[in-house]
């Protein structure tokens, strides 16, 4: 008879310190690696990074990090978010390992090997857990998806501006600045 074993995050932190070069998150018990993401899509994650840097830390409003930081979400999931902020109240200190909280606000861009509908549940599992926003970011139809707990979805294009005023009041960017440049 088999028996089927439910990890944890130090099985996480054993499996990461054994494989250093993979990406893993710990959803439901189980360990899940990452691939890499496309070039567009790390391109278009590596700009929302720089914008909201950009904004948030001369206001000292929180920290902003990228897709390699963790999150031990109140489940005991360990998910790692393509772009994520947690405000300043809420995390004085950065921790050396997984942050024991969910992001304030999390993004993820879609690459060419995401199914859009595993993107939108891992958004909506990050809500249940605290997170306040959950963007999606789908650089190939040009389209962000905000997602907010009990709201409707707001879906944005081109022509339109992303705001976040209930975590980054003043914060502002045009949908098509998001999109890799082409030179």
């Amino acid at each position: 008879m088999t028996t089927l074993t439910t990890l944890t995050r130090k099985d996480l932190e054993k499996l990461q310190a054994e494989h250093p070069d993979y990406c893993m998150e710990l959803v439901d018990g189980n360990i899940t690696i990452m691939s890499p993401s496309g070039y567009q899509s790390d391109e278009v994650a590596a700009e929302v990074v720089a914008l909201l840097r950009n904004w948030v830390k001369p206001r000292k409003l929180g920290r902003i990090t990228a897709s390699s930081a963790g999150f031990e979400l109140p489940n005991s999931d360990v998910r790692a978010p393509d772009v994520s902020f947690v405000l300043a109240e809420r995390m004085k200190i950065s921790p050396l390992s997984f942050a024991e909280l969910a992001p304030d606000l999390m993004v993820e861009v879609k690459s060419p090997s995401d199914s859009l509908s595993a993107l939108r549940k891992k958004i909506q599992n990050f809500l249940s857990q605290g997170t306040k926003v959950g963007i999606l970011i789908n650089p190939q139809k040009h389209r962000v998806e905000i997602y907010r707990p009990g709201e409707e979805v707001v879906v944005l294009g081109d022509d339109d501006v992303l705001t976040i005023p209930d975590l980054l009041p003043g914060f502002e960017v045009a949908v098509a600045d998001l999109w890799s440049p082409e030179f």
